[in-house]
């Protein structure tokens, strides 16, 4: 039987709760996009479309730079080199393609910001997931 060191459980780990946390913003975009087609006017529905495409662009995008910057210095040992333009960049995307959206008349300013939280609402079902293992089945997930 192979023996696991910490960092290999840890990073697992990692990986599991990422995949959650993207799966559920996803499932909270879909919802919301449903719920408004059936409810709402149309430029709220597209709004909340393109907040939730960007919100997923914008969470992929940076994990992966994140990812990539920590593994080239965990490869040379040498400090991690986390450009503040990517990070910069990535807003200036998401502004842009919010503005000429709202420009075009095609959204809702308040729904696309909306649609941009579906990070806060992941965050918010994976504590609650943490909760009920933590306390209700009094188990520590590592």
């Amino acid at each position: 039987m192979a023996k696991t060191s910490d960092n290999q459980v840890h990073t697992r780990s990692e990986s599991a709760i990422d995949t959650r946390v993207l799966r559920t913003m996803a499932i909270a975009v879909a919802v919301a996009v449903i719920a408004s087609s059936a409810f709402a006017p149309w430029r709220v529905t597209t709004g909340l479309l393109l907040g939730g495409v960007l919100s997923l662009l914008s969470h992929h995008w940076m994990r992966t730079s994140i990812a990539a910057a920590f593994s080239g210095a965990l490869e040379t040992g040498s400090k991690p080199k986390l450009t503040s333009v990517k990070y910069l960049l990535r807003y200036l995307v998401i502004a842009g393609a919010v503005l000429v959206a709202f420009q075009l008349n095609l959204i809702s300013l308040p729904a696309t910001i909306a649609g941009l939280c579906s990070f806060v609402v992941a965050l918010f079902v994976e504590a609650l997931r943490e909760f009920y293992f933590v306390i209700i089945r009094r188990e520590e997930i590592s």
